[in-house]
């Protein structure tokens, strides 16, 4: 072993779960308070070092002749064939990544219809998400529609459209395209941790939020082409086909930025049947429910439409009872993936600390990570390309001595928004609501290298 090796710490492999198969079948069977309970008893039992002990052999010190075998003796894979280049005809993870998977939350929704699953950022590497690891969250299910059966409409009052359209899926694909890279993220990203620590892990403090190279037609292409009058229109309603009928009001400005997107690709393929299959509505940097999926409808008007996701759900609750509606933006916001909660520092040494970064409103211009609870700081490395409205990932080397740490990560876009702490964020919305939570999260390093899900008093 090398003396630059010897000063490497180490972490055990990223994916994450702490429900017991048991546990789970207790909330799907009509337990649904159990949740939060399992929850907080995960976090307790990873504070007590439970988390260590699931470890424990792995914290043995590293023998440095004991890997020998695997450089010396000839492997299975040097002296056989391997399987033919078309088995399987696509292509899948390794089966020893088979736990790097989308989590549901048991017990968040009455059926897992309209649950959520969420992403697993902590193993995640890049600002790319893969398209079968991106956060789902329905309100009635997925569908796998046939794209030969399925129709998208433009309307809206005469005086506002000389020609509305019905399209098929072809008609949208063969106009010309444009690619581009944006996060989507769910305006209740984060909402359990609003009035104290709730969950213990990455993935569900913030893995409803991911990132994918979208291909598709810019929506103003489409509204010329139907001859939509593009000044008097101030607002669009965008509908899905799905049961629940998702549906938005989404300000013409955005639409005339050029942005929002009718797309039918995800990552150089077609959508996925759970991310919108065969066509979806992208809008850059706002809440994901906007970004409306199995798109059937654009309706142009004048005022906002005011729909049930815009008036029963979907606003943010503020400290004197009133509520907000259309603050669909999402804010600046960061999160340090690796190391984070349910993780264990198995020994002293250098770490590469990673994570994310995005912002509604453009660019990421700059993160700072502090490793004292948000006394020091420093500035973190860049990784390109930045991109706007999409995720930013960030490194800083860090040295674990073994003593407790406070991590932290905090964003600053090109418009100069600054992340907020919590103690910032709850002196403006108080700690009932539940939409656009975007503070500081913190992770606390216990001395025995088990990682947590905290919140300071000053932060």
């Amino acid at each position: 072993m090398s003396d630059y090796t010897k000063k490497l710490g180490r972490l055990p492999k990223a994916p994450e779960n702490f429900l017991s198969a048991e546990q789970i079948a207790q909330v799907q069977g009509g337990r649904r308070d159990f949740l939060r309970k399992a929850f907080l008893t995960a976090s307790a039992t990873m504070a007590a070092g439970g988390a260590a002990n699931v470890y424990a052999a792995d914290r043995k010190d590293w023998e440095g002749d004991k890997g020998s075998k695997f450089i010396l003796k000839e492997q299975e894979w040097r002296t056989t064939l391997g399987a033919p280049v078309n088995e399987p005809p696509y292509g899948m993870p390794s089966k020893y990544e088979k736990d790097l998977v989308r989590r549901i939350s048991p017990g968040l929704a009455a059926v897992n219809q309209a649950n959520v699953a969420f992403a697993p950022l902590q193993g995640m590497f890049g600002i790319v998400t893969p398209a079968g690891l991106h956060f789902n969250r329905s309100h009635q299910g997925w569908y796998d529609i046939n794209p030969e059966d399925f129709r998208f409409m433009v309307m809206g009052e005469k005086n506002l459209i000389k020609n509305p359209k019905v399209y098929t899926v072809g008609d949208i694909m063969r106009m010309q395209p444009v690619s581009r890279f944006h996060f989507i993220e769910c305006g209740a990203n984060s909402a359990m941790e609003w009035g104290n620590v709730a969950l213990p892990t990455v993935q569900y403090t913030h893995g409803m939020v991911s990132c994918s190279e979208f291909t598709g037609v810019p929506l103003i292409d489409i509204l010329e082409d139907c001859g939509a009058d593009l000044k008097g229109v101030r607002f669009i309603m965008a509908e899905g086909a799905d049961g629940s009928t998702e549906n938005r009001t989404i300000p013409m400005s955005l639409v005339l930025s050029g942005e929002v997107l009718v797309a039918y690709g995800q990552n150089g393929e077609m959508l996925r049947p759970e991310n919108g299959y065969p066509l979806r509505l992208v809008v850059p940097g706002v809440e994901g429910v906007s970004n409306i999926k199995y798109l059937r409808r654009i309706k142009l008007g004048t005022q906002p439409f005011a729909t049930k996701d815009e008036t029963v759900g979907y606003v943010d609750l503020m400290p004197d009872g009133r509520l907000r509606q259309y603050t669909s933006v999402m804010e600046v916001k960061s999160v340090i993936t690796s190391p984070s909660g349910g993780q264990v520092l198995l020994d002293k040494g250098l770490y590469n600390v990673s994570g994310l970064a995005w912002s509604g409103r453009g660019k990421i211009k700059r993160v700072d990570v502090s490793f004292d609870g948000g006394v020091n700081w420093q500035p973190a490395r860049l990784e390109g390309p930045i991109q706007s409205k999409a995720f930013t990932r960030f490194n800083v080397p860090w040295v674990w001595k073994g003593q407790v740490a406070f991590l932290q990560s905090r964003a600053i876009d090109e418009t100069g928004m600054v992340q907020p702490t919590y103690e910032e964020l709850r002196k403006v919305r108080g700690t009932r609501s539940v939409y656009h939570n975007n503070a500081i999260q913190t992770w606390q390093v216990e001395e025995n290298g088990d990682v947590r899900n905290v919140q300071l008093a000053n932060s």
